[in-house]
C-alpha cells in the first residue's frame, strides 16, 4: 500500500490555507468596498425599482396627507373657560413672529435641498429616496397628523384666548359660568388648540431628522474629537429651539405646550430616521440600510467570479491604504483610484 509523500501532505494544507486565507481577504476587501461606496445607484439606473419596492410607503404617505387635511378641517374640544380661568388667557393678541407658511419651507424643503446636494456627490439613490420617503415626509406627517389629533381632543385655550373671545374687550358669560364669545369663529377656533405646538414639533420633527442624518454623513460620533462636527449638527436643533421659543414670546403656546411638540417632533425624527438608517455612531451610519444591503448582494451573488490570486493581495494593500478619514466626511468619497484588478472585480459585478 502507497503512501502520500510528507512533501505531498504539505503541499496540500498549505494550499488549503491559501485557499481559506485568499476568500477572508477577497471578502474583506468586498467590505472595504462597501465602505468606500465604490459603485453607484442612481435615479436612473435604480430609481424606478426602488420606489416601486416601497410603493405601500408611498400609499401610505397619500392616506396620512389625507387624514391630517380632516383633521386640520375637524373642529376642536371647546373646553370649558370661566371668568376665573381667564387671568392667565388675557396676553395680546400678536401675530406670528414665524409664520405658518414657513414651516414647510425650512422643515420640509430646507432639508431636502441639501439631500439633493448630497445625492449630487454620492450618486446614491436609496440615500435620497429613504432621506426624503421615509425620514423626512413620515416624520413630518406622523408628526402633524398626531400634533392635530392631541390638539382637538384637548382643545386647550391659548394665552390670548380672552382677546380671540372677546374682541372688543367686553366679557360675556352664561349661568353656568362658561364663556359665550362674540369674535370670529376661524379665530375662536384657533383659540382651542394650543397643546401641543404645531410650529414646534413640526420643527423638530423637520430639522431633528435633519440633524440625526448630518451627524450619520459627517460621522460626528467616530470617537476622533471633531468638535466642528457637532456644532454642524446642533445648528438645527438650535433653529428649532428658537422657533419654540418664539411661539411663547407670541403668546400663541404656553411653554408645556412648546414642551410637549418639542419632545414628539424629535421622537418621531428619531424613530423614522432609525427605521432606514443605522444609528449615528455606526461605523456605517453614513449610509442607509438598503445601499449596504444591495452592494452585499451584489457581492454574494459573485463570489465565485474569477479573478487573479497573485493580484487580489496588492488590491487589498492598495484598498487598506486609502484609511478611514477619507470615506468619512459626508460619506462622499468614492473609490475612485482603485487598481485595474479592483476595476476588474468591479466589472464583473457590474
Amino acid at each position: 500500500m502507497s503512501t502520500m509523500p510528507l512533501w505531498d501532505y504539505g503541499s496540500l494544507s498549505c494550499f488549503k490555507n491559501f485557499k481559506s486565507i485568499f476568500q477572508c481577504k477577497m471578502k474583506e476587501v468586498q467590505m472595504r468596498e462597501v465602505r468606500l461606496g465604490s459603485g453607484t445607484h442612481t435615479v436612473r439606473s435604480h430609481g424606478a425599482t426602488v420606489a416601486k419596492t416601497h410603493m405601500h410607503d408611498w400609499l401610505m404617505l397619500v392616506l396620512l396627507v389625507m387624514i391630517e387635511v380632516i383633521l386640520y378641517l375637524t373642529p376642536p374640544f371647546y373646553r370649558y373657560v370661566g371668568k376665573d380661568m381667564m387671568t392667565d388667557l388675557r396676553y395680546p393678541l400678536l401675530d406670528n413672529t414665524v409664520p405658518a407658511w414657513a414651516v414647510p419651507m425650512y422643515a420640509v424643503l430646507f432639508p431636502v435641498v441639501i439631500f439633493l446636494v448630497i445625492y449630487y456627490h454620492r450618486r446614491d439613490v436609496y440615500d435620497l429616496h429613504h432621506a426624503i420617503l421615509a425620514g423626512l415626509l413620515f416624520s413630518i406627517l406622523v408628526t402633524a397628523v398626531v400634533t392635530d389629533s392631541i390638539k382637538n381632543a384637548v382643545g386647550r385655550p391659548r394665552p390670548d384666548f380672552f382677546w380671540r373671545c372677546f374682541p372688543d374687550g367686553k366679557d360675556v358669560y352664561d349661568h353656568l359660568g362658561n364663556v359665550i364669545c362674540h369674535g370670529e369663529k376661524s379665530i375662536i377656533k384657533e383659540g382651542h388648540k394650543s397643546f401641543p405646538s404645531g410650529h414646534t414639533s413640526w420643527s423638530f420633527a423637520g430639522l431633528g431628522f435633519l440633524s440625526l442624518y448630518l451627524s450619520g454623513k459627517l460621522k460626528a460620533f467616530d470617537c476622533k474629537g471633531h468638535v466642528a462636527k457637532l456644532c454642524i449638527v446642533f445648528l438645527p436643533i438650535l433653529a428649532a429651539c428658537l422657533v419654540a421659543i418664539s411661539r411663547v414670546d407670541d403668546y400663541w403656546h404656553h411653554w408645556q405646550d412648546v414642551f410637549a411638540g418639542g419632545l414628539l417632533g424629535l421622537v418621531d425624527a428619531t424613530f423614522c430616521y432609525l427605521q432606514f438608517f443605522p444609528p449615528p455612531y455606526h461605523p456605517q451610519g453614513w449610509g442607509p440600510y438598503a445601499y449596504f444591503q444591495e452592494l452585499e448582494s451584489r457581492a454574494s451573488t459573485q463570489a465565485d467570479a474569477t479573478v487573479n490570486p497573485l493580484n487580489a493581495w496588492p488590491m487589498d494593500s492598495h484598498v487598506e491604504n486609502q484609511g478611514e478619514d477619507k470615506n468619512g466626511f459626508l460619506g462622499l468619497n468614492l473609490a475612485r483610484d482603485l487598481t485595474t484588478t479592483v476595476e476588474d472585480v468591479e466589472s464583473g459585478r457590474r
